[in-house]
């Protein structure tokens, strides 16, 4: 092979970092001899092959030559330095966007592993995992930010596309325990606001779930099981063909029925009827997903499906719990002019929700959002992001603890947006941003959030930013028209608003990244539950201010061992001055170290939360503080024998809560000033891993 044919670096290239720069003679006999690899190995390829379009005679086409063996021999100052793409909808280095930015890498993910999206994003620092008696059972938190019984603070996207659920105002719970995590590249985190971009939910935290591209074709087989009936499978398939890529998979986990002792202080809830002060509670944990993506010439499809079982506690009760999600995205890029770019797209995000026991409920809702977004260099000096949005939202729920069943909620309601970002570049060393979306929600008045910000680069190892901005979070279909026995909808709610201010420094050189942001953030219009009269209702009331500060770091001490460690302090107050509004530990501390050379993986994580204050007489085991770490080893069997048969196999184990600390975390929004269990201990995974027409990762 010529030096033409290597692997070279582009200077100054951070995301993209390497291009393959094949001779005149080969791209020429490449274009020629196109080939594509649709062996039978290939689920992808087994379905394309069968199809009418492919059943002539069908050129093929070479595999590209990236693949994860490549990633890692990368030098470490392109694994420290990767591009995002969420602050401002286009690719620029973190030192450079608009927004308090954590990246969880591919190199991350690969080394720590983990059986659910929640257990990856406990790892970022200023996120924290968070439960509720049963509208969010699983759910992570921003700074703190507990207020919502739900998740309706953090949006989360998939490829940049946002996937809300309407009905009850941001539930999460399907996402963070079933979405599959074997099919992500990297995870960008946005603490702060980003409705400017992104609109409602987008409150305290944008989280970027960034889907990878097939390297090559080929299917990875894994299966993984436990002790009283810990049990995993999945399988991702790649498929390449010249321009197009198409990435698939279909996983599933459990963790063993958890059954313990759970206590109900009803003496006091005139409305708990026939709960025991004592029952015996089994919680299940199931959760089954699938993705696919298909990149064609600017044209992108991606589609997903997650779903979670779970239990729920209403009243002494402890009932069942399904969450369901289908998300479903198709897009269009093109270049309008040499210095404009759009894209179009339109997002479906549909959700359901069974509840038995007390909380004898079924949900269904659903978002269409169709966007148009542009991307503008004027100058040199200066980007344009400006765009337009309409969404509708619709769904409904139905109460069946009585005959017949009651509807309890029937709504629509349609939206719009406008909104623009402008970067511009005083010098080389200082940045200014500026933007706003003016949003249209129902019936209210045109409402308008800002973002203003400020970024000094002094040289290419220091970043100080200085940022503010505004998020909203529209009222749900249930806030605005639930008409339950028990609680009523408001339909005169103004949306919650938050305006947040940032300073943050970070240095990055070499194998060391390091940062310290300080934040100030002032929640207005929080929707709450009036309790004052008999039959309860929706009510804008209250205020919170939450501050603090984040420290994070990462450092390769070699290219095979890496640390990683992050701190979080807040302290919150409502507008009485009452403080520890939200029921969230005020500290934790988060750290992790990783081995990987020769085939072997070595990893462990631990996090730490402070206790939860105001809960010191609890009837159940007290929110305290805990440490749950988890361990993952991994050992490539190919590195190791020559033997063709063990080629794509490797032997792993997933080690989740290895302490074996079970946790309980407060009642939140079941009112009982008491706790729910969330955490039985430690579950192990013995798995094995087999990839085929392609080395094992």
């Amino acid at each position: 092979m010529s030096k033409s044919e290597q692997w070279t670096k582009r200077p100054g290239a951070t995301v993209d970092f390497v291009q393959y720069k094949p001779s005149p003679s080969v791209a020429s006999n490449t274009r020629l001899a196109r080939r594509c690899g649709l062996g039978g190995a290939s689920l992808a390829g087994l379905l394309l092959t069968a199809s009418p379009l492919f059943a002539q005679s069908t050129p093929r086409c070479p595999a590209p030559p990236a693949t994860l063996e490549d990633l890692r021999g990368l030098d470490l100052d392109v694994l420290m330095n990767v591009k995002v793409t969420t602050a401002s909808k286009s690719s620029e280095a973190a030192s450079d966007a608009p927004g308090m930015i954590s990246v969880i890498t591919s190199d991350e993910l690969r080394r720590f592993g983990g059986t659910t999206l929640r257990q990856v994003l406990e790892r970022v620092p200023g996120l924290t995992g968070a439960t509720t008696y049963f509208t969010d059972r699983s759910l992570v938190t921003a700074r703190g930010d507990l207020t919502k019984a739900h998740g309706g603070h953090i949006l989360f996207l998939i490829n940049g596309r946002p996937s809300r659920e309407v009905l009850e105002g941001g539930i999460a719970s399907d996402l963070l325990e079933a979405f599959p995590i074997n099919i992500l590249e990297r995870i960008e985190v946005i603490k702060g606001p980003g409705s400017v971009l992104y609109g409602s939910n987008a409150f305290s935290a944008v989280v970027n779930l960034i889907v990878q591209k097939a390297s090559r074709d080929g299917v990875t087989l894994s299966g993984s099981a436990g002790r009283n009936g810990a049990f995993g499978t999945s399988a991702l398939a790649t498929l390449t063909c010249g321009d197009l890529n198409v990435v698939g998979t279909a996983t599933f986990h459990a963790r063993p029925d958890w059954s313990t002792p759970y206590r109900y202080p009803s003496l006091n809830d005139p409305l708990a009827l026939d709960a025991s002060a004592l029952s015996n509670a089994t919680i299940r944990d199931r959760a089954p997903s699938a993705f696919v993506g298909v990149d064609y010439k600017g044209l992108s499809v991606i589609s997903s499906l997650t779903q979670w079982e779970s239990a729920n506690f209403v009243r002494g009760q402890v009932g069942g719990s399904m969450w369901r999600r289908e998300f479903a995205d198709v897009g269009y890029t093109a270049k309008a002019a040499r210095n404009w770019d759009m894209g179009v797209n339109g997002t479906y995000t549909r959700n359901t929700f069974d509840g038995t026991g007390r909380a004898n409920i079924a949900r269904a809702s659903r978002e269409l959002v169709l966007e148009w977004t542009n991307f503008v260099n004027p100058t040199s000096r200066d980007r344009l992001t400006f765009g337009a949005l309409y969404n509708h939202i619709q769904g409904h729920e139905i109460f069946r603890g009585v005959t017949p069943s009651l509807t309890t909620s029937d709504g629509a309601r349609h939206g719009g947006a406008v909104y623009a970002q402008l970067d511009h570049r005083l010098v080389e060393s200082w940045k200014v941003i500026g933007g706003f979306q003016a949003n249209k929600i129902g019936a209210l008045d045109i409402a308008v959030v800002p973002r203003a910000g400020l970024i000094w680069s002094p040289d290419q190892r220091i970043s100080v930013k200085a940022l503010y901005g505004k998020a909203f979070r529209a009222p749900s279909i249930n806030e605005t028209r639930l008409n339950h026995p028990l609680l009523a909808g408001n339909p005169n709610l103004e949306p919650e608003t938050v305006g947040t201010f940032d300073i943050g420094v970070m240095y990055r050189q070499d194998r060391v990244e390091a940062g310290v942001n300080f934040f100030r953030s002032r929640m207005a219009n929080s929707i709450s539950v009036d309790t004052s009269e008999a039959r309860l209702k929706y009510v804008n009331h209250g205020e919170a201010t939450f501050r603090g500060f984040e420290l994070e770091g990462k450092y390769y001490l070699s290219r095979d061992l890496f640390l990683q460690g992050s701190a979080l302090y807040q302290t919150n107050k409502d507008g009485d001055g009452k403080r520890n509004v939200a029921p969230s530990p005020n500290a934790g501390v988060k750290a992790g170290i990783s081995y990987q050379s020769n085939g072997l993986t070595a990893s462990i994580f631990s996090t730490y939360d402070g206790a939860v204050k105001g809960y010191a007489a609890t009837v159940n085991p007290g929110p305290e503080a805990h440490h749950l770490a988890n361990a993952y080893l991994r050992l490539n069997l190919s590195r190791f024998w020559t033997s063709k048969a063990a080629k794509g196999v490797a032997l792993f184990i997933n080690a989740d809560n290895i302490t074996n600390r079970q946790v309980w975390m407060p009642d939140w929004g079941g009112n009982t000033g008491d706790t729910i269990p969330v955490n039985r201990g430690r579950t192990i995974y013995f798995g094995i891993e087999l990839a085929i027409g392609k080395s094992a990762p």
